[in-house]
């Protein structure tokens, strides 16, 4: 048989059993719909991290209070105890670390803001004016926390571009006041519109210096300190001079945790990166289960043809060909379903980035490709045994239906 005779088989084969051909297609489709929407997801959230470590600002070095012995990152490098206050003096004192270009302190808190009538809860973050550089803000109005003395509470604000429009919705925000608790700051700038960043929404905060904000919070522990290497070649040399300069300051105590922003992007993306594989591989189990009900279906399939096998073969056409036409008819039929599945699989991810327009779910091309050929080749796998069920009836039998 030629080829064209061949496919011709295989499609007249499927047209004859629409509801058989529909369930096998339909196995294929889910399968690789599945394994193609589950990577975007995985992918996705590998992205969504890069890009949030990326929005922080580059070449960082960051010191949180606390030490996390085992040296791993995990929920507690961001909130532990410690048995001396990481304060503005020790940040300051790391801009004596050659490796270093700039440093900023944060404290963050909550409390109630209110102007004009108007009366909101919000995240009140207190730092210096080297933030603005080391966390790549741009400013749509005004200017940015003056480079006053760290140990000054001057009463002056910076708004971000959400709280701005809530507090101020109809009039300019500029040289207005802001009251927080009990005290009253002069918004002097606002923050162009840049959305989340780690958890944190820039939109939504309300900026002062730092130490007002520990005076207004009572505390003398900062959040953590973000350190700017000179560079990226730099990025090491700053967290062991930085680590070294606080250990000095405390008596020799090793009481806090310096991270890098490489170190914590790696090991997020290689977390990430294996539950991709995972589930991948997991979703890769229903092409398995599909290329059984092919094996299982096409046996169906060569019971009920055998009048037709019986005369091929007495009009000559040997075993072998009536093999090529059984794996022929099943990868034709796996193809078509693993088509059909990409494309479901392709518009998932299409509508979780419609509910979710800050989530890439974008599928990556290995897993495209993996699942369209994970379902053609399962399918002329499990389509080998039918296929040698069909080679092997005997022309007379199958005629006589016995």
């Amino acid at each position: 048989m030629r080829t064209t005779d061949l496919l011709a088989f295989a499609v007249g084969a499927a047209r004859g059993h629409r509801t058989r051909t529909a369930l096998l297609m339909l196995a294929m489709a889910i399968g690789v719909a599945a394994v193609v929407t589950l990577t975007a997801l995985g992918d996705g959230a590998r992205r969504y991290v890069v890009r949030e470590f990326s929005a922080i600002g580059s070449n960082l070095v960051i010191v949180l209070p606390g030490r996390t012995e085992t040296g791993g990152i995990n929920p507690g490098s961001f909130v532990s105890g410690t048995p001396r206050d990481l304060t503005v003096d020790d940040a300051q004192a790391l801009l004596r670390a050659p490796a270093v270009r700039r440093v900023a302190p944060l404290t963050v808190g909550t409390s109630e803001l209110s102007a004009g009538g108007r009366l909101r809860e919000g995240m009140v973050v207190g730092t210096t004016a080297e933030l603005l550089e080391v966390r790549q803000f741009k400013m749509a109005q005004g200017q940015f926390l003056p480079a006053d003395d760290w140990n000054r509470a001057a009463p002056l604000m910076v708004l971000g571009a959400t709280l701005r429009a809530e507090l101020f919705p109809n009039e300019a925000a500029l040289g207005r006041f802001v009251r927080v608790g009990d005290r009253r700051f002069r918004v002097i700038g606002v923050l162009a519109a840049s959305g989340s960043g780690l958890g944190m929404n820039t939109d939504e905060l309300a900026i002062v210096p730092v130490s007002a904000a520990l005076a207004m919070f009572n505390t003398n522990t900062l959040f953590r300190v973000l350190v700017e290497a000179r560079n990226r070649d730099a990025i090491e040399p700053a967290k062991q001079q930085v680590g070294a300069i606080v250990q000095a300051r405390h008596d020799g105590e090793q009481d806090v945790t310096v991270i890098t922003q490489d170190a914590l992007l790696a090991t997020f993306d290689k977390l990430l990166g294996t539950l991709t594989l995972a589930v991948a591989g997991i979703a890769a189990i229903s092409l398995a289960v599909a290329g059984i009900l092919v094996m299982n279906v096409m046996l169906v399939s060569v019971s009920q043809r055998r009048s037709e096998i019986g005369l091929l073969k007495a009009l000559g056409a040997g075993g072998g060909t009536i093999r090529l036409a059984f794996l022929v008819e099943a990868a034709l039929l796996s193809a078509a379903g693993a088509l059909f599945g990409c494309a479901l699989g392709l518009a998932g991810a299409a509508l979780i980035r419609w509910l979710y327009p800050l989530f890439p779910a974008y599928p990556p091309d290995w897993a495209v490709l993996a699942g369209l050929g994970t379902a053609l080749v399962t399918g002329v796998l499990f389509g080998v045994l039918p296929a040698r069920s069909a080679a092997r009836l005997d022309p007379v039998a199958a005629l006589a239906r016995r």
